[in-house]
């Protein structure tokens, strides 16, 4: 009730107030995860602070720890963060526990459209309940798992040669799935330039949510669903169907035959290490990570080519969504000056820099103009991925279905416990228990 109450009186005076500027300098602290993206946050608002007059400060944590962290802020009302940009699954429970400021009213006062910005981003980072306007967050970082390869290696005569003979298909970027499983078991154990490689590096950590957006990356092309499309919640013959269950059988597979050793609890840095070091010859891991590949030393270049995630058996083809959005924290003492920030950083001009400096815009204005698909070697990829996107659960509970999820399917991919018809029907229980505690079951 205090969350409600403080949001309706920020509302209010940010109505009497006309959002203006605020009258002194604030000094605003913006929290999100340490990665690479954030070091380019840091220059992009050195821009802000220029034409605000306010000074930012930054509270970056690694993703291993950034949900913990951040969300026991949120929990217990701190007021560390004027400005979260938080993962995409917090937005129901930071919505309806009031912990981030309802945007709706700023949006149009300042003429702010999510019109403008890419449709899935608008659903998966600032939308809660989903598919309805309304707004919690602005699109702040589009992201989704995509896939690097070492197109040096693929392009080599001689395994040209002997992966046709084997295969029956030019060695390429795959289509689906099967091709994408050929091409790592034949780099699986193989001798290049008098180093052992392995075929592809998967996500398979437990601890956060690792082998969850592994995992999901694949089923949702074999034909998983969260829940009866018609019956919200009706989850058992969806969650657990047969194509989920070819699809978690696919992936346990795939970490069987072609992953590197030592590669039982590997999530976004294990992969980018394998991959940079030449040990592997395909990578997943979310987008983000690409303008680092491009440039880097052993493997940048033209070494390297990049595509989106395969279509499954039934030539379904989806991704699992990446990215964040950007929201004022309710329990800001600098509410006008976070919103501020907000304003400057949806502006057209500001987006396209936060492009040029490794920042993935979700602004259509940016993406969807005649040079951005050959900005980058990446840049069409992207595009391609974030056409194809779905996501984990957005719910207030999703900290419990992730858990559940993050224990079944390691217990079953990586311990090789069970089968994965008991691993599914297992989460679907699950599931069902949170829903049911929540009332919603």
């Amino acid at each position: 009730m205090k969350h409600k109450i403080l949001t309706t009186v920020i509302a209010g005076a940010m109505l009497s107030l006309g959002h203006a500027p605020a009258a002194q300098a604030d000094n605003l602290t913006l929290c999100w995860a340490a990665w690479d993206p954030a070091n380019a946050l840091v220059e992009l608002s050195k821009g802000f602070e220029e034409e605000s007059g306010h000074t930012m400060s930054f509270e970056f944590v690694p993703w291993t720890s950034f949900a913990d962290r951040m969300l026991n802020e949120l929990n217990s009302g701190g007021n560390l963060c004027d400005l979260m940009i938080g993962d995409s699954q917090w937005i129901g429970g930071a919505a309806e526990s009031g912990q981030y400021i309802k945007l709706n009213d700023f949006f149009d006062a300042e003429g702010i459209t999510m019109d403008d910005f890419i449709p899935a981003t608008v659903v998966g980072y600032a939308e809660w309940p989903k598919n309805s306007p309304n707004y919690w967050a602005l699109p702040a970082f589009g992201d989704v798992v995509g896939w690097t390869y070492r197109k040096d290696w693929f392009s080599r005569p001689e395994l040209q040669e002997e992966f046709k003979s084997t295969y029956g298909w030019d060695l390429d970027v795959p289509e689906t799935f099967e091709q994408l499983q050929q091409i790592a078991e034949f780099f699986q154990g193989r001798e290049i330039d008098g180093n052992t490689v392995y075929g592809a590096a998967i996500y398979t950590e437990r601890g956060s949510e690792g082998i969850t957006m592994g995992a999901m990356d694949v089923l949702y092309s074999f034909g998983f669903q969260y829940e009866d499309p018609e019956n919200p919640y009706s989850l058992d013959g969806f969650v657990n169907s047969p194509e989920s269950v070819a699809g978690l059988e696919f992936y346990k597979t795939l970490y069987d035959c072609c992953s590197p050793p030592g590669s039982s609890n590997a999530y976004m840095t294990e992969n980018i290490d394998a991959y940079t070091s030449g040990q592997v010859a395909l990578q997943m891991n979310f987008a983000f990570i690409w303008p680092g590949i491009h440039t880097d030393a052993n493997v940048g270049g033209d070494r390297s080519g990049y595509f989106p995630n395969p279509a499954g058996p039934n030539g379904d083809q989806f991704a699992q969504l990446g990215g964040q959005g950007i929201s004022v924290v309710a329990n800001s003492d600098s509410v006008d000056a976070a919103l501020e920030y907000i304003k400057w950083f949806a502006q057209p001009e500001v987006q396209a820099k936060w492009w040029e400096l490794g920042g993935y815009s979700a602004l259509r204005a940016v993406v969807e103009d005649p040079g951005f698909a050959t900005s980058q070697p990446y840049a069409q990829t992207f595009l391609d991925s974030m056409a194809i996107v779905k996501d984990f659960w957005a719910e207030p509970s999703y900290a419990s279905l992730l858990q559940a999820t993050q224990r079944r399917f390691h217990d079953y991919v990586i311990a090789g416990n069970g089968t994965a018809q008991e691993a599914l029907d297992g989460l679907v229980e699950d599931w069902v228990e949170v829903f049911e505690d929540e009332g919603k079951l």
